[in-house]
């Protein structure tokens, strides 16, 4: 035998082999979840855990592996969605179903996220249907963790579909609506505020005709005292997000959402130097202003650059920005974060204004500001590091 065929049939050998091995243990995890007493000791959990891994790690050539176990993945979903549909269960079998859904989703999110676009194309659809049903029985007392896991895989999907996830906007935005409101349950709530940056991110203009119904329902949550404080930093961030996707369509939101940010940035606490969890709360809500704000420039500013007749919607707003941008500077307790958001706020107020931004910079007590840019040029993140460096580049090129 030649050494050629002598390295092919190696080859066909090592493929086989971990063929059979990635199936033979995959197989035996999943015959692992459906025990009976797979309740016990943590098992169930431990299995899908680990079948998480296999999932992650397995090798290319094992890709019909993964596509076998989406099926089973789907069908065991669908078994459970049927009999949680009879509202029958009660006490510790609703939460033991509960349970279930909730690693069938975390395990489906793997998938989705190996599988090829064209898998994913395939599949999407009933995926959705799944999850929609999942949407629908939460009206009837569902476990939040479940909505919380199902909204996360509706977010992975759109990672991987991008603007085909388009298709079901119209049959899950109800669902997404009711999320948003359901601050009760903080996390859901939290997770759809994260989805809502996704799918802008992803969907861009084609997110305006949600765009009424969620920033009525997030400013009402930011003035909303029930809702839990760690939601309203993300809140913030994702104002961001939608003015950026929608560009000149978020003009007509201009007038309440900056007297939120202003509220925001102006929000004066004493601050106990050793309460951390203050400390951290007021960078995140800083972080979200700062967010906020870089995404209603970036929008305003469009693809024209400073030419567009919409920025000028904003430059009434500019002297607080600097005023804001300076106090933040003066705080020792300031994140890297925070630090970063300036940066990048800056840079793109210089990008987008240009030379008419230079009285504001002549004006402006800017010794704190440039020291907070150097601080950040020295930065170990690279993030912030990348910002700094741009702005003071941006700064610079308008005072030549």
């Amino acid at each position: 035998m030649d050494s050629g065929r002598k390295n092919e049939n190696h080859y066909l050998c090592d493929h086989v082999y971990s063929l059979l091995k990635e199936s033979l243990c995959v197989c035996v995890v999943l015959c692992l979840t459906g025990r009976p007493d797979a309740s016990q000791n943590n098992l169930r959990t431990s299995a899908y855990e680990a079948l998480m891994d296999l999932i992650k790690y397995s090798a290319k050539d094992c890709y019909v592996v993964i596509q076998k176990t989406t099926q089973v993945m789907m069908d065991r979903l669908r078994q459970i969605l049927t009999v949680d549909a009879g509202g029958q269960l009660s006490g510790a079998d609703k939460q033991q179903l509960a349970d279930l859904e909730s690693l069938i989703c975390a395990t489906l999110q793997s998938l989705v996220r190996k599988v090829s676009r064209e898998d994913a194309l395939t599949i999407s659809s009933s995926v959705m249907e799944a999850l929609l049903l999942m949407f629908q029985t939460s009206a009837a007392g569902s476990s939040s963790g479940v909505l919380e896991d199902a909204l996360m895989t509706v977010g992975v999907l759109v990672e991987v579909l991008g603007e085909d996830f388009q298709h079901y906007m119209e049959v899950f935005f109800p669902f997404l609506k009711l999320a948003l409101q359901n601050y009760a349950a903080y996390q859901v709530c939290q997770a759809a505020v994260g989805l809502v940056g996704d799918l802008c991110r992803t969907l861009t203009a084609k997110m305006l005709p949600y765009c009424n119904s969620i920033m009525e329902i997030m400013v009402d949550n930011l003035s909303n005292a029930a809702v839990h404080r760690s939601i309203k930093p993300q809140i913030l961030s994702t104002i961001g997000d939608v003015a950026l996707s929608i560009g000149s369509g978020f003009k007509v939101y201009l007038t309440i959402v900056f007297q939120i940010l202003k509220e925001a940035a102006q929000l004066n606490v004493t601050i106990n130097k050793n309460d951390f969890e203050m400390v951290d709360y007021i960078n995140e809500l800083r972080e979200g202003c700062l967010e906020a704000y870089t995404g209603i420039v970036q929008g305003l500013k469009g693809e024209e650059g400073s030419t567009s007749g919409h920025l000028q919607l904003m430059t009434p707003e500019v002297p607080f920005l600097f005023q804001f941008i300076e106090h933040v500077a003066k705080d020792e307790d300031r994140s890297d974060g925070v630090t970063a958001c300036c940066a990048g706020l800056l840079g793109d107020l210089c990008s987008a204004y240009g030379k008419a931004l230079l009285s504001e910079l002549q004006k402006s007590p800017s010794l704190n500001i440039m020291k907070l840019l150097q601080e950040g040029k020295s930065s170990r993140t690279k993030r912030t590091k990348t910002l700094c460096s741009w702005a003071l580049k941006e700064m610079k090129a308008l005072q030549k």
